[in-house]
């Protein structure tokens, strides 16, 4: 991972909130002294359902490049069956990150020689008292727990201003569940 920028692909299905997952980290990491934060939402014909992805740039400099990321540092993944339709790894560094969103165990997966960091933040954010297939803030959780990148309690503040009309406390506590609850491994 280069130390100047962090780049990171966020990929979900249309309505699960990929983009606001990314743009609640990109506040977040702001808050905690990053000086450069990019995020770069693709919209096109997605609808509800369909793949669709995201970037988020993060640097402790300014950021003046804001082409899309080709090589991401990570990718963060809200649906695991996303896998059977999008090769989500490509351009991923040697060496990156997958942070996936998964009921299965982390040796179901071989991806190599990047390190994997797996969650169920469906299972999670039920519990929290979320609506089935809010993964959202959770897989925020996970990404902490991965990375380290921003800080549990930034981003659980950021979760409760993006979401204060809507269910704040359990948008931050399935933020919560699936921190505790990630399993890292691989390279």
């Amino acid at each position: 991972m280069r130390q100047d920028i962090i780049e990171i692909r966020w990929h979900g299905r249309g309505g699960q909130g990929a983009i606001t997952a990314a743009k609640i980290v990109a506040n977040a990491a702001f808050k905690a002294g990053y000086k450069g934060v990019v995020m770069a939402p693709t919209f096109g014909t997605e609808r509800r359902g369909a793949p669709v992805f995201t970037s988020l740039k993060i640097s402790r400099e300014k950021i003046y490049d804001l082409s899309p990321i080709a090589t991401p540092d990570m990718v963060v993944v809200l649906d695991h069956t996303l896998l059977e339709e999008v090769d989500v790894t490509s351009g991923l560094k040697e060496g990156g990150e997958i942070i996936l969103n998964t009921p299965k165990p982390i040796d179901a997966y071989d991806f190599g020689n990047h390190k994997l960091a797996v969650a169920d933040v469906t299972a999670c954010a039920t519990e929290a008292g979320l609506a089935p297939g809010i993964v959202n803030t959770g897989i925020i959780g996970a990404f902490e727990k991965a990375t380290g990148l921003v800080g549990r309690e930034l981003l659980g503040e950021a979760i409760r201003k993006e979401f204060a009309a809507m269910k704040p406390e359990e948008n931050a506590q399935a933020a919560s569940l699936s921190f505790d609850r990630t399993v890292i491994g691989g390279a």
